[in-house]
């Protein structure tokens, strides 16, 4: 069974960065693509950025495109999320999850079946 751990959230100043960081455990990550979603207090689950499971295809929801980047290092079961100019929007807790495929979209959240904890970015001065 695959578990997801996601790290390194926290309390960041508008303008700042952060990186975000999935592991697994249980199973390989490499016949997963992975996407990270994210969910404000009030506010539906977004979707943020997907992977392929090779890493050759990224996809971005328009409200971080040019600011966040998607990578994974297969060899260490583990997948990030650089997070650059960081805005008050982008107040929220993080999720990972994990879709048995070639690759994922994040408007299909339902398509992943194994999804993280969570970790808490908060972006605020």
């Amino acid at each position: 069974q695959l578990q997801l751990v996601e790290s390194g959230g926290g309390l960041v100043q508008p303008g700042g960065s952060l990186r975000l960081s999935c592991a697994a455990s249980g199973s390989a990550l490499g016949v997963y693509a992975i996407g990270w979603f994210r969910q404000a207090p009030g506010k539906e689950r977004e979707g943020v950025s997907s992977i392929s499971r090779s890493g050759g295809s990224v996809n971005y929801a328009d409200s971080v495109k040019g600011r966040f980047t998607i990578s994974r290092d297969n060899a260490k079961n583990t997948v990030y999320l650089q997070m650059n100019s960081l805005k008050p929007e982008d107040t929220a807790v993080y999720y990972c999850a994990a879709h048995f495929g070639p690759f994922g979209s994040i408007s299909s959240p339902d398509a992943y079946a194994y999804w993280g904890q969570g970790t808490q970015v908060t972006v605020s001065s």
